[in-house]
């Protein structure tokens, strides 16, 4: 079953171009399916790096004249090569077909921007386009419900159906918005299976990475304190590992789209916190994974922080797809006054503070500073206000 996606009608757009796609995202955020059933009425071919056969006809169509290559290859219209960050000279490659204006469209698919990002930046510079596809927005999971209606606006659904948005809600907070997450009936087993066979296959592999078991303990630290602006000297200290080694592998799992830094807003370093991030994850049915939490209890101790790391999400996601028109932030001053979500858009500013309940939030000291009043969401108004996002 394929579910419309957001990403769908960007990608269409890139397919009628002649530059090279990029499109990147964790295994397992449907990619390949995306890509298949836009192209499901052309003539295309799917190469997949992770098998070797495949990679060897890769290889082989390499070594022949461009023209030779087209021809070896079937002469497809579309040449799609997934798990391209598995080989290193695959960008090479597809630079000299593509400087030699063969009538083909090609598309890599990665799982792993921190590889293929560093190839394409030297090697198609000029000659790529990126997309990036995460797990499903709110609004492409709750739109597949049998008694969501299509043509309402997000207000007008949410008055209707509140009920239902918010149970959605409050699941996809649990379990997530992997594709196979929203879809399977045994959502818990197939979270751990993700966590466990899948989603850290990239970072594994690399060379950096010696001690996985640290990388697992880094993961479930951070799951504990998504939200928190994090110490990397805390981390270093808890693991037991240097402070660079920390550092190095926060960034391979922000490479490997596991989880995302979201840095401090500010003006005045001298009244404000300005040089610390946050660490949210992508995804919180991950988190939860990490964790082996999935009660659904709406009492659980972590609902708070489970809640605004999901709203984050929503929004850094929304940019991302949206190329990233957007800077988003949190806000803290230096008297601990703090707001969670600020997104700013040219000279635009909108600042939110999250919370499950109902409870107000005086956020004065933003307000006052920047002009800026704070929209407080929780689970009552929420789907109206992410809409907008």
């Amino acid at each position: 079953m394929f579910i419309d996606r957001v990403a769908a009608g960007i990608l269409e757009k890139l397919l009628a171009s002649k530059k090279i796609i990029l499109l990147l995202g964790a295994r397992q955020v449907g990619k390949t399916t995306l890509v298949k059933e836009l192209l499901k009425s052309t003539k295309t071919l799917l190469l997949n790096l992770d098998i070797e056969v495949d990679t060897l006809k890769l290889l082989a169509a390499a070594k022949l004249p461009p023209s030779d290559a087209l021809n070896y290859l079937g002469n497809p219209d579309h040449l799609v090569i997934d798990e391209a960050h598995q080989l290193p000279e695959v960008t090479k490659i597809v630079k000299g077909w593509y400087d030699s204006n063969l009538p083909v469209k090609i598309i890599l698919l990665g799982s792993s921007s921190f590889n293929l990002l560093n190839q394409s930046a030297e090697t198609l510079v000029g000659r790529n386009e990126k997309l990036f596809l995460p797990p499903f927005l709110f609004e492409e999971s709750v739109g597949n419900e049998d008694w969501f209606p299509q043509t309402m606006t997000a207000t007008a659904v949410f008055n209707l159906f509140g009920d239902q948005i918010k149970e959605s809600c409050f699941m996809s907070m649990v379990f997530g918005q992997y594709p196979e997450s929203v879809t399977t009936k045994e959502r818990e087993i197939f979270m751990l299976n993700l966590v466990s066979d899948y989603l850290f296959k990239d970072v594994f592999q690399l060379e950096l990475v010696k001690r996985p078991d640290l990388i697992k303990k880094l993961l479930r630290l951070l799951a504990y304190q998504a939200g928190s602006e994090v110490s990397v000297n805390e981390l270093s200290k808890s693991l037991g590992m240097a402070r660079a080694t920390v550092e190095r592998y926060l960034d391979l799992l922000e490479a490997t789209f596991v989880i995302f830094r979201l840095p401090s807003f500010g003006t005045n370093p001298r009244k404000e916190i300005s040089k610390t991030h946050k660490i949210y994850f992508w995804d919180t049915g991950v988190r939860n994974a990490l964790l082996k939490e999935f009660s659904l209890s709406k009492t659980r101790s972590d609902i708070g922080a489970l809640f605004e790391n999901w709203i984050v999400a929503e929004a850094v996601k929304k940019n991302m797809l949206h190329g990233n028109r957007k800077s988003i932030y949190f806000w803290r001053s230096k008297g601990n006054s703090e707001v969670d979500l600020v997104i700013k858009e040219n000279d635009n500013i909108s600042a939110y503070e999250i919370k499950w309940s109902k409870n107000r939030s005086n956020k004065k000291a933003f307000s006052e500073r920047y002009g800026v009043p704070v929209t407080v969401i929780n689970i009552n108004n929420f789907y109206p206000i992410i809409d907008l996002f």
